[in-house]
C-alpha cells in the first residue's frame, strides 16, 4: 500500500463514533491524540451541567489549545513540526465534526 494512501481510522469521543481517513504512519498520533481529548471531554463533563457534545468539544479545543500554546511558549515556539502536525490534526478533526453534524 502506498504511504499516501488514507485509510479509515474509528476513533471514540464521549460516546460517539468518528471515521477519520489518514495515512498508515499517522494512525497512531492520532490515535493518541483522540484519546487526549476523549479524556479531555469526560473531565469537562463531569464538572458541568449537562453540557452538550459540540460545548464539551468547543472547552475541550480551548483547553487543549491553551495548553498548547503554554508549552509553545515555554519552548520558545521554535517547533514549527509540532504546529504544522497539530494544525494538521485540527483540520482533520473539524471535518469529522462536520461530517457528523451534517
Amino acid at each position: 500500500m502506498s504511504n499516501n494512501a488514507s485509510e479509515p481510522v474509528a476513533l471514540r469521543l464521549v460516546d460517539r463514533e468518528f471515521l477519520i481517513a489518514c495515512a498508515p504512519e499517522e494512525r497512531e498520533g492520532l490515535l493518541e491524540s483522540a484519546a487526549y481529548l476523549d479524556r479531555k471531554m469526560r473531565e469537562l463533563r463531569a464538572n458541568a451541567k449537562a453540557p452538550g457534545f459540540d460545548r464539551l468539544a468547543v472547552l475541550a479545543a480551548i483547553s487543549v489549545t491553551h495548553e498548547f500554546l503554554a508549552l509553545r511558549k515555554q519552548h520558545g515556539g521554535s517547533d514549527k513540526g509540532v504546529i504544522d502536525e497539530l494544525a494538521n490534526l485540527r483540520r482533520k478533526l473539524e471535518a469529522a465534526l462536520d461530517a457528523q453534524v451534517k
